[in-house]
């Protein structure tokens, strides 16, 4: 059966997530308090192909040196805005690894690229996709895995109900905001997230605001700190 499309977040549709989540724990009704209205359903000026390739450049470096690599990468493309997958592909691997891509990360961007062009990844459908689908469809290009769909899922799709269970900062945040002994399962991040349906996305931004890390997703984009495959 095709899952149910989730409409994407609206500043309204996140005023009434937050009255459902405060209604619904105590526990998040503390942090939506503390930390106000839920920015998710602000309009996303980042083309997807660009956090894409951002992600793809992200993985497994800290904040700074991503920063500095995806800057020095789009200094590859004179001119404004994104460069368009075909640009991309004209530049030699030995030019990506000059300006700090791994061998694999250049291939990453290659397949994801060439997907593009030969229209294996129609990024301009993926609105009209189920969440299933732009997980399924994400996750066929080479490096990209679940938490990377999901943040683009929550991020640039703004779908309301994605609960990224093995993202280390939901895992921090809910050991301290519940005052668990250690950090919860994700089997068990998805029994506390049954009370928080159909707004899970937004109860995820509000823990990763609780955190101490000088407000990550204040931004309106994903936690890098935390971004893996």
């Amino acid at each position: 059966m095709r899952a149910v499309l989730s409409r994407a977040l609206t500043p309204a549709a996140c005023r009434r997530a937050a009255r459902h989540l405060a209604a619904a724990d105590p526990v998040l009704a503390a942090i939506i308090e503390r930390h106000g209205a839920c920015r998710l359903g602000a309009p996303r000026d980042e083309p997807v192909l660009c956090a894409l390739v951002r992600a793809l450049v992200s993985q497994q470096l800290s904040v700074k040196a991503a920063h500095t690599i995806f800057t020095r990468f789009l200094g590859l493309f004179p001119g404004d805005g994104f460069p368009a997958p075909d640009a991309i592909l004209a530049v030699p691997a030995e030019q990506l690894r000059g300006v700090g891509l791994s061998r694999p990360k250049a291939a990453y961007l290659r397949d994801l690229c060439g997907r593009v062009l030969a229209g294996q990844l129609a990024l301009d459908r993926l609105d009209g996709m189920p969440d299933d689908e732009v997980l399924a469809t994400l996750t066929a290009v080479k490096g990209i895995g679940r938490w990377t769909a999901e943040m683009i899922l929550i991020f640039q799709l703004r779908r309301p109900d994605v609960l990224p269970v093995d993202d280390v900062g939901i895992l921090r945040g809910i050991e301290r905001a519940y005052r668990l002994r250690s950090r919860p399962s994700p089997a068990r991040v998805l029994r506390m997230g049954e009370k928080w349906r159909p707004y899970r996305s937004v109860a995820s931004w509000y823990i990763w605001e609780s955190l101490d890390n000088a407000n990550p997703t204040s931004s309106g984009s994903p936690p890098a700190s935390q971004a893996r495959r």
